[in-house]
């Protein structure tokens, strides 16, 4: 059995529900838009954030309309903020596919992020519970504001990790953080098992995201990206920041504010990304997942009393850990 079965297998039945009401939602009769919602539904993905959503709340209780309602508005959240992600990024593919951008124009793909926006508002709004409601809204903001303190940051000639970390903290954890949230909110757990949940989510998201850093410093057809893609786009992540901090060659240092003022050419990134292997930044990145993965488990261990949902989640956490695109 591969891993997306094993996590699937004790909500398969939910999961089958949630992806045909995701699809009824990401549908229209107008050609244009039609069309464009389509062209977005067939990347598809492996749902890895609806997923966690169901599972946590089938720890807690028994998935519900509530659930499904919480976990399509959040996935449509996240679907909108792609859509726009691209047209700020100027990106070109989107997991191998062309991004709407780029298949349509600018003008279309923000006006249809609008429309998923407005439809992830609509479907939360059927879940009548306010505090499901406030935490969708709020982790809109959340997702805009990371957005912001990343474009921001690339005026910072400083090499932080506190704000690498305060950034995917806003752009990456904070949707897993609402996953759990939302399911645990969905079926009734206490304020202290929505927090736990809510922690265990942030753990996950952070180590979720440095796994997707590390990425860059590697050529792969199944990522969707060349090597150094986030340094073409500004980006220093931790295994570079890592690099520098430790090893703080002059010449580097040079490199990496190039980075930042978007003047760096193809040939300085694979030095940079070279400079990073050599000087131990990979190795760090990936201690820095375990101790998260670490995290991860005390929530797993003291909080997850169904041995399916227990076995879901930790092979979740191995998935994400060892996952290759």
């Amino acid at each position: 059995m591969d891993s997306l079965t094993q996590i699937k297998q004790p909500i398969s039945a939910e999961f089958v529900e949630f992806v045909d009401r995701f699809n009824a939602a990401m549908s229209h009769d107008d050609g244009l838009l039609g069309n464009a919602l389509t062209h977005i539904r067939q990347r598809g993905g492996k749902r890895m954030r609806p997923l966690l959503t169901l599972l946590i709340a089938k720890n807690f209780g028994d998935v519900n309309i509530t659930t499904q309602y919480a976990a399509i508005g959040l996935e449509l959240l996240h679907t909108a903020s792609l859509v726009h992600d691209d047209v700020v990024d100027e990106s070109e593919e989107r997991r191998g596919q062309a991004s709407v951008n780029a298949t349509f124009n600018n003008k279309v793909a923000v006006l249809v992020g609008d429309y998923i926006l407005s439809t992830a508002l609509l479907n939360v709004s059927k879940t009548g519970n306010q505090r499901i409601v406030e935490n969708l809204s709020q982790l809109g903001r959340t997702l805009a504001a990371g957005e912001i303190l990343q474009l921001s940051n690339i005026q910072n000639p400083a090499f932080s990790e506190s704000v690498y970390y305060d950034v995917i903290k806003k752009k990456t954890a904070s949707l897993f953080e609402s996953c759990a949230v939302l399911g645990s909110l969905s079926v009734g757990a206490s304020d202290e098992q929505v927090e736990r949940a809510r922690q265990f989510g942030d753990t996950l998201g952070i180590m979720f995201q440095i796994r997707d850093d590390i990425f860059d410093y590697y050529d792969s057809l199944e990522i969707g990206k060349p090597t150094g893609n986030d340094m073409a786009e500004g980006k220093l992540t931790l295994p570079v920041l890592y690099a520098l901090n430790c090893n703080p060659m002059q010449s580097m240092i040079t490199l990496a504010k190039k980075v930042k003022t978007g003047t760096i050419n193809t040939d300085e990134i694979a030095v940079l990304v070279e400079f990073t292997k050599q000087s131990g930044g990979i190795e760090y990145a990936e201690q820095r997942m375990h101790d998260f993965y670490n995290e991860s488990m005390v929530f797993i261990n003291e909080c997850v009393k169904k041995d399916d949902i227990r076995d879901a989640l930790v092979t979740y956490l191995d998935y994400v850990m060892q996952r290759h695109y």
